[in-house]
């Protein structure tokens, strides 16, 4: 069946005003929203478009199926990426809505959770700010080689993190509920129970997938097990920690430090109690903010809403109405 010509295209979430350099949306009747909309300004603003397609960065914006079901003309949702657990492929197909996902890369997110670690091992940002203020080598750092490193999920981003612990020698060890002996023997890992993992850490990076089992599923009882001391990354999603336990362990002394990319909700608000808590290291979000997998998204979106506009079958589709 042939398709329309699409009117209007909102790209949302763009607060970097990353999304119109990074392709050629020449021809494309597209807008780029720099701000975060809530579910009824967005609704209002796709409805005084006429918008029938949005490009979502990531999960920046949820759209889930109480916001589908206001939207009757939207015709094309691109996804940057190919998961969004905040997007109702359900919902999208019950309204013949079409869902399209881009290509991208694992290695910017690997890339920023070694900064952070190495940052949050060394004290970097404070070394930094005291040597502007005057001082010199105000303490000492934790030295990576021969130091354990807890890899809590082996996907895409785990397994190439473990691969640079590898290379600084440090100790590797992994669990995840479902990982196998042979999934953490193929990343250099030893498998190890939950306990363990949390027991003999001298720095936990977390890689693990957010949903209803893994919500929380670090609390103040996983945060007691680790060694004084002990440092927590997380650039995988802020709500798999208790933030209430996180922050109580840091103001104990407890652990050592946190270096924090993923938060929840996003943008974080002024007065998250997270800012005020010590030893942190807090990111907005960076882990996949690239100029390289802004590209990959970007013109991924392009090519799925030109694919539209010429009848042609969607690339990367994710829903049966791409595939129709």
């Amino acid at each position: 069946m042939p398709r329309a010509p699409l009117r209007r295209i909102l790209v949302l979430d763009d607060f970097g005003d990353a999304a119109p350099g990074s392709a050629d949306w020449s021809g494309l009747p597209v807008t780029f929203l720099d701000r975060k909309l809530d579910e009824e300004d967005l609704v209002a603003r796709l409805t005084a478009e006429d918008a029938d397609a949005v490009v979502l960065i990531r999960e920046r914006s949820a759209f889930p199926a109480s916001l589908v079901r206001r939207l009757p003309g939207l015709r094309l949702v691109v996804t940057t990426g190919m998961r969004n657990r905040v997007l109702d492929l359900d919902a999208c197909d019950a309204a013949g809505i079409a869902v399209c996902g881009t290509p991208s890369l694992a290695s910017p997110t690997v890339e920023l959770t070694w900064g952070l670690i190495l940052s949050l091992a060394r004290g970097i940002p404070q070394q930094e700010l005291l040597l502007r203020q005057g001082a010199w080598q105000q303490g000492t750092g934790l030295g990576l080689e021969g130091a354990t490193l807890s890899i809590a999920g082996l996907g895409r981003i785990g397994t190439g993190v473990a691969a640079i612990g590898r290379a600084f020698g440090m100790r590797l060890l992994a669990w995840s509920p479902n990982m196998t002996a042979a999934t953490a023997e193929a990343a250099g890992a030893e498998l190890v129970d939950k306990e363990t993992l949390f027991r003999q850490a001298d720095i936990l990076t977390l890689h693990l997938g957010l949903g209803p089992a893994t919500r929380g599923i670090i609390g103040a009882a996983e945060l007691a097990l680790m060694r004084p001391g002990a440092l927590l990354v997380n650039t995988a999603r802020g709500p798999l920690v208790d933030q209430a336990a996180l922050i109580a362990a840091l103001r104990s002394g407890h652990l050592g430090g946190a270096a924090i990319d993923t938060h929840e909700p996003e943008p974080m608000t002024a007065d998250d109690p997270i800012r005020q808590a010590p030893n942190t290291l807090l990111t907005p979000h960076l882990g996949y903010v690239t100029q390289q997998n802004f590209r990959l998204y970007f013109e991924g979106a392009v090519e799925c809403l030109r694919a539209w506009n010429e009848g042609i079958p969607l690339p990367r589709p994710l829903n049966a109405a791409a595939k129709a």
